[in-house]
């Protein structure tokens, strides 16, 4: 690092001011701060840092705007944008707009510098060029998103391999839809295809095509996703799920960049971005041998990992608010708002099916809440019931962590043993009286075998009986 590097910080609040200012000094920088862009501008015409760290959200200004002064001076120094009100528009623009980085407020004072330092030290400053997308999607003031913005937003110039992971709903496609229209191919077609929906024996055609009379049934010739994707990207969702065979043969297109037909003599050019998602761990396929290792590692080149909606709560009110405006939109129905106490129950829920379940959720709502407010009542009992069994399962297991302390106070061994012996002769109880006593529908709700249920029964009576002459003792008083 250049110890005697200047640095302009530019922001409104002083207090941000004085705390990066110090930062940065105790690192050996120079610091100028400035409260707005035309401070900025007006400092530019008699000296030039060698970055400047910018709030986008000026009282003057918008911050991104120093950005189009320098090209209009043809002055290259480094941008870093800073905001606490982040989104992925936002965030795609700052980088259209070529800022070296953005950084989403709060900060941590350790990664600004980490920033700063490679803002001056690099001499080959990617281009962050990309294209708006109005109303997107993707939504969020988590970390986590941020962090998927930031990364959409640096491979906006590029047609890599990407990854995408995270559980079923959590918004896969759409995150791959906003890749392919932030790329070099954005005028391409977008391809998407579910390989997990597609029967074994037919993915080969539908991914690579057919000649007629390749097969019983291939009356004509047919064109697969590749060629159909040509130019442009073609998306493999759920690529956890294709046969092994597949693996091979897709393996050889994006190694080699050529194929044929099934069928077909004539060599085929591949020119189509594969962008790839599954829900699933494939390192754990991979270890187990039913994914190909080296396939695995063509499509990771870039891996996104997409949270979890439980784990973005921060997200849940302005994703509803979206889609509540989106859908009443669609169906032409009156806009629905959401009351605060609402909010705190879809924020409490733990959303299984992750924004998908979300988004069904608001188009329920759109039709079915009677009135312009959406209210707790308003919803599906099963989030409205879920604070109450989620504190059900909390006390189970205070009772239980109770239980297992005063054994161990009182001397007391084998837990787990008679534990479990305890919560099967409960959970088998309830399971036979939830069946009528119909062992076999009572051994499908435990999850067990008809014959497995069969001989805890009789280990269960068998106890029972053992016990029975001790209660007759004891109600004897002898």
């Amino acid at each position: 690092m250049t110890t005697l590097a200047e640095i302009w910080v530019v922001d409104d609040d002083e207090a941000i001011r004085f705390v990066l200012k110090r930062a940065l000094q105790r690192k050996g920088f120079n610091v100028q701060c400035f409260d707005s862009v035309i401070a900025v501008r007006d400092a530019l015409s008699s000296d030039q840092p060698h970055a400047i760290l910018t709030d986008i959200r000026l009282p003057d200004a918008d911050g991104l705007s120093v950005v189009d002064t320098l090209i209009r001076q043809s002055i290259d120094i480094p941008v870093i944008a800073m905001t606490a009100y982040s989104d992925l528009d936002q965030a795609v623009s700052a980088y259209q707009k070529g800022v070296f980085e953005y950084l989403p407020k709060p900060f941590d004072l350790e990664e600004v510098i980490s920033v700063i330092e490679r803002a001056i030290t690099t001499e080959d400053i990617a281009s962050k060029e990309v294209t708006e997308e109005s109303g997107s999607q993707l939504l969020g003031e988590s970390q986590a998103m941020q962090e998927v913005f930031r990364t959409i937003g640096r491979l906006s110039r590029s047609d890599i391999s990407v990854l995408i992971t995270g559980e079923t709903g959590s918004g896969k496609e759409v995150v791959a839809r906003v890749l392919h229209q932030h790329s070099p191919r954005a005028e391409g077609s977008f391809v998407a295809i579910n390989t997990a929906a597609i029967p074994a024996e037919l993915l080969e055609s539908e991914l690579f095509g057919h000649e007629k009379g390749a097969f019983t049934g291939a009356h004509s010739r047919r064109v697969g996703r590749f060629e159909e994707a040509a130019g442009g990207t073609l998306f493999l969702d759920e690529i956890g799920d294709m046969p092994l065979a597949l693996q091979t043969r897709l393996l050889r297109v994006l190694a080699e960049g050529d194929y044929y037909r099934v069928g077909g003599r004539d060599l085929l050019r591949a020119d189509a971005r594969v962008i790839t998602a599954t829900h699933q761990d494939l390192e754990e396929k991979v270890r187990l041998g039913s994914f190909r290792e080296d396939l695995y590692h063509r499509l990771n080149v870039i891996n996104i990992a997409l949270p979890p909606l439980r784990k973005r709560t921060e997200d849940i009110e302005i994703l509803a608010r979206r889609f509540l405006l989106r859908v009443a939109a669609e169906l032409g129905l009156e806009k629905k708002r959401l009351r605060p106490e609402t909010v705190a129950v879809l924020e409490a829920y733990s959303w299984p099916g992750n924004v998908r379940q979300l988004l069904n959720l608001c188009r329920q709502m759109c039709v079915m809440a009677p009135g312009d407010q959406i209210f707790p009542d308003d919803l599906p009992p099963e989030l409205r019931d879920s604070q109450k069994q989620e504190a059900q399962d909390s006390a189970w297991t205070a009772s239980l962590r109770n239980w297992a302390s005063q054994e161990l106070i009182s001397g007391r061994s084998d837990l787990v043993g008679r534990a479990q012996a305890d919560l099967e002769r409960v959970l088998i109880d309830c399971a036979l009286e939830q069946t009528g006593g119909q062992r076999q529908k009572a051994a499908e709700l435990l999850g067990l075998g008809r014959n497995t249920l069969t001989r805890k029964l009789q280990k269960i009576d068998s106890e029972r009986d053992d016990e029975e002459p001790i209660r007759d003792q004891v109600a004897g008083g002898t």
